[in-house]
């Protein structure tokens, strides 16, 4: 029977992989989406589906079996009314992958605050060139790979596996639908201010994914994170932990870096990845012990690790410009914003750098981490923060106090720029920048186009 399936927000690059896959399954979709523009809406055109753009109720074509809401959608849009008021079938778009892909494979699912999009992309890059042919869910594009989401006929699936909730009418983490064999555990901090009150809230949520781990599964943990143990502390699957303590069952041994990879020792093996900062490295070993669990063999493993192309928007250099490098990253938390620093210190280690942050998250916009914040960007030679993105979202009493954090930054020794756009911001910086200096862009947004135009304005 060819069933019908229509998405609520098709353009988002998780649903449209999804919708992709289930053309070529055999099933007829169609789907809808505020803003529908390439690539997605090409790519979704060429797969033969039918875009409508902007939500109304007719839509909803007539014979539709199943309606898969996205995580965006919210009570009052007239697709999501029109679906409750005619008692229609609707499925979230986790629910929809675990009854339609996910069910009998073996799931690999990477989860953690931070390093989930390179880890994940690692792994599913170390399958792919051992000719396993995975599925893969990534909230990025692997350079390796080419894109951020496939469904193929391999036993294998690598998810990349978000703690945020899964629709407005099921506040369980995505992750808890992915029907986990593997499950690697990065780190664990507070973020999604929107969505979680507390730092045991997100450590709850963590827990109950270790609750369905197989006993022929596998939780693969962070030696060195205190939030990463406690939340294993009982659970009912195999336990392993990775990291550089003493205490690790798999541990990181002499590392060896330079200004544009990392070497280390894992259970006897020497690898090298391309990448820098300890947390990469982390990252890397937790792709490698996943890996050896799939029956992977450790020298092939090393000869792909060797050859990982990193992703799209992690410490990516968009362009270099009489001597000055502006470099792209996803960063939006204090330590992720200090790793990113520190890793491009390692890159650069003769250069000034200047980190421009966007403060766009529903965490950052917030005043949570106004401390921290001050702190992770004072790493930097010049810290610059723009506008808070949408401030009108949060309440005044709840925002990030820019003036606050300008004053914290001068007691740091730092001459911060705070508060402007992203034109004021290219101006002030062109005006000071020297050949040498490395220019940090960190968003998880578009920012207002900034990178294009720090370019533009440094060839002028």
């Amino acid at each position: 029977m060819n069933s019908h399936f229509h998405f609520l927000g098709i353009c988002g690059t998780a649903m449209g992989a999804v919708a992709a896959a289930m053309v070529r399954r055999g099933f007829t979709v169609t789907g809808s989406d505020a803003n529908v523009y390439p690539p997605m809406s090409t790519f979704l055109e060429e797969e033969g589906i039918t875009l409508f753009e902007g939500y109304k109720a007719s839509n909803i074509p007539p014979d539709a079996d199943v309606i898969v809401i996205g995580n965006a959608m919210s009570r009052g849009n007239e697709e999501v009314e029109a679906v409750l008021q005619r008692r229609l079938r609707y499925l979230s778009l986790p629910e929809t992958m675990k009854e339609y892909f996910l069910r009998g494979k073996r799931n690999y699912v990477v989860t953690g605050t931070h390093g989930k999009t390179t880890t994940t992309s690692m792994l599913a890059w170390l399958m792919e060139d051992s000719g396993l042919n995975p599925s893969f869910m990534i909230g990025g594009i692997a350079r390796n790979l080419g894109r951020g989401g496939r469904f193929t006929d391999s036993d294998f699936s690598v998810l990349e596996g978000d703690e945020y909730d899964t629709a407005f009418f099921d506040k369980r983490s995505k992750f808890l639908h992915y029907l986990p064999e593997l499950v690697v555990i990065n780190n664990i901090e507070f973020d999604h201010a929107d969505i979680y009150h507390s730092l045991e809230e997100i450590k709850l949520s963590f827990r109950r994914l270790t609750q369905i781990i197989p006993r022929n599964g596998l939780a693969l943990v962070n030696a060195d994170d205190p939030n990463c143990l406690d939340v294993v502390k009982g659970a009912p699957c195999p336990v392993k932990t990775v990291g550089f303590s003493d205490s690790s069952n798999i541990r990181i041994l002499d590392v060896e870096t330079s200004t544009d990879g990392s070497h280390f020792t894992l259970e006897g093996t020497r690898y090298y990845v391309p990448m820098i900062g300890e947390f990469n490295i982390r990252n890397a070993a937790m792709a490698i012990a996943a890996a050896q669990f799939a029956g992977l063999n450790v020298k092939q493993l090393a000869d792909s690790m060797s050859r990982f192309e990193g992703v799209a928007r992690r410490q990516e250099v968009k362009g270099v410009v009489n001597g000055i490098s502006v470099v792209d990253d996803f960063a939006h938390h204090p330590t992720a914003i200090k790793q990113a620093i520190l890793g491009l210190r390692q890159r650069y280690p003769e250069s000034r750098i200047w980190a421009i942050f966007e403060p766009r998250s529903n965490t950052t916009r917030r005043n949570i981490f106004q401390n921290e914040l001050a702190l992770s960007l004072a790493t930097a030679d010049f810290p610059v923060v723009a506008a808070v993105d949408h401030p009108d979202k949060v309440a005044l009493e709840e925002r990030l106090d820019l003036t606050k954090l300008s004053s914290d930054l001068s007691a740091l020794g730092k001459d911060a720029l705070i508060g402007g756009h992203a034109q004021e911001i290219v101006s002030a910086v062109c005006k000071k920048a020297q050949p040498g200096d490395v220019i940090l862009v960190m968003s998880n947004g578009g920012f207002e186009g900034i990178h294009a135009k720090l370019l533009e304005a440094l060839n002028a």
